[in-house]
């Protein structure tokens, strides 16, 4: 391969590129679902192929192939290079990349279990058996379980000198449980909602979640909510979040919003643009005093976890908001050059034909002081939300309503009848100011979001948001029905 990029790199050079960097990546994927005592599918499947970026009278092209032999380099580089020049006839101003990445090394997920090595057999069985423990509990009308690995390998060159290659390997699963009443119907979900939690890792992660030991619970649960309470229609109180459901909040209110491109206009036809101006950065009250936010993709096991992003840049933390005032945006090498800083490693693409972007990398609420028990004692009355069922927000990220799949009234400092239908709303800066109380590192989880979306063409990240239950002062809750 190393053959292959240093022709892209010279091919490129010769024709005129002032800039060019390569990517070859090769992803191979395993995901495997079960329903209601049967096997509703497996799929395996692979994918490779290169893609070449130039800079060509100050304007980007890029092409890309699924073939990698010396003939294809030459003419998707030639094609790169033809792309560039088109697009230089209508740029704006030529791309500053700021200083020279020159990094070379190697980085690899550490896997105790190489989950393509197990069995497909025992994944099946393991799942039909922690959904067939769903089944047992009366009232469930569907239960559900999944299993998804894979592993990717990367290798990113550029005429600045970079060197590095990758492997990636993500481990997740889940489960989902459906209670059909007369006239409800209730879902709750393990470990997370929207079908798995998901890490780097091997399968031990996938070992550790448990699903079999915790689907009796998550199904009773599910049943009981046909007959739980409704959650109080438009009334003003405080809330604790979950763990999960603070995850994503931190991704929707905080993750997107600091995506620089954003900011720029960059991707504001799909995306949104964001709140988060030029102007509040160093400035902006985000959060309260105790409200502490910061990227960091070098957290073992967490998903947006590698050793480079797809510009070479090394893996890095970043302070986003301190002591609740915004500081600092996710960049790219060129939008980090545009505020006079250097990028912070936050470059990705979704495979080897899409272009890098910047995307979220573990975005995380740094825990506090508070148990749980404390904190619920502390609290005269409020609600309890747990585990994300919908959400909405405006494309700056500023107004939001967000649901849960269960919830549970705080009463005189402890919890008391189950609520369903709980939502909430708020605006970003004045929620996060009404924050006054973070469980500790206890009880801290990085959770993993395997699908985030963005760009044109789309791209789906893989992302991960460290938190611990949280409490919430005046917040409006019940008004979506």
């Amino acid at each position: 391969m190393k053959d292959l990029t240093e022709r892209a790199l010279n091919t490129a050079q010769v024709l005129g590129a002032s800039y060019v960097d390569v990517r070859v990546v090769r992803h191979e994927g395993q995901v495997i679902a079960v329903k209601n005592g049967l096997v509703e599918g497996v799929s395996t499947g692979e994918s490779q192929g290169f893609g070449v970026r130039v800079v060509v009278d100050g304007a980007w092209g890029f092409a890309a192939s699924s073939v990698l032999n010396a003939e294809e380099v030459d003419r998707v580089t030639g094609l790169a290079v033809r792309i560039a020049r088109a697009s230089a006839r209508a740029k704006r101003d030529d791309p500053r990349l700021g200083p020279p990445v020159r990094q070379q090394g190697k980085y690899a997920t550490p896997v105790a279990q190489d989950p393509f090595a197990v069995p497909l057999e025992e994944k099946i069985d393991y799942l039909l058996a922690a959904q067939e423990s769903a089944r047992q509990v009366k009232g469930v009308g569907v239960s559900e379980a999944s299993f998804e690995c894979l592993r990717e390998r990367k290798i990113f060159a550029s005429s600045e000198g970079a060197y590095v290659e990758q492997t990636i390997v993500e481990t997740g699963a889940g489960l989902e449980v459906t209670a059909i009443g007369e006239d409800d119907v209730q879902k709750r979900s393990y470990p997370n909602s929207f079908g798995r939690e998901q890490g780097t890792g091997g399968y031990e992660l996938f070992a550790a979640m448990d699903l079999k030991g915790n689907a009796g619970r998550v199904a009773e649960e599910a049943v009981a909510l046909l007959s739980a309470k409704q959650c109080p229609r438009d009334l003003t109180t405080t809330i604790v979040l979950d763990a999960t459901q603070l995850a994503l909040q931190v991704h929707e209110s905080c993750g997107h919003p600091i995506e620089l491109d954003r900011v720029l206009g960059m991707e504001s036809a799909y995306a949104g643009t964001s709140f988060l101006t030029l102007d509040k950065r160093g400035s902006l009250r985000y959060g309260s005093d105790i409200v502490n936010i910061f990227a960091d993709a070098t957290i073992p096991g967490a998903l947006g976890t590698f050793g480079f992003d797809d510009e070479g840049v090394p893996a890095q933390r970043v302070q986003i908001v301190r002591n609740g005032i915004f500081e600092n945006y996710l960049t790219s090498r060129e939008t980090a050059s545009l505020i006079g800083q250097t990028s912070n490693g936050t470059a990705r693409a979704d495979g080897w034909n899409r272009i890098p972007l910047i995307r979220m990398t573990n975005i995380n609420l740094e825990p506090g002081g508070w148990t749980f028990p404390d904190l619920i004692a502390d609290t005269d009355d409020g609600i309890y939300m747990q585990t994300n069922k919908s959400w909405s927000i405006d494309d700056k990220r500023l107004n939001f309503q967000f649901g849960t799949e269960i919830a549970w009234e705080i009463k005189n400092g402890k919890l008391g009848q189950m609520l369903k239908n709980a939502t909430y709303t708020g605006i970003t800066p004045i929620f996060w100011q009404g924050c006054d109380a973070i469980c500790d590192q206890h009880h801290w989880h990085v959770w993993g979001t395997p699908n985030c979306g963005k760009g044109q063409p789309p791209q789906v990240a893989h992302v991960g948001h460290g938190t611990a239950p949280a409490r919430f002062r005046n917040v409006r809750v019940g008004l979506m029905k």
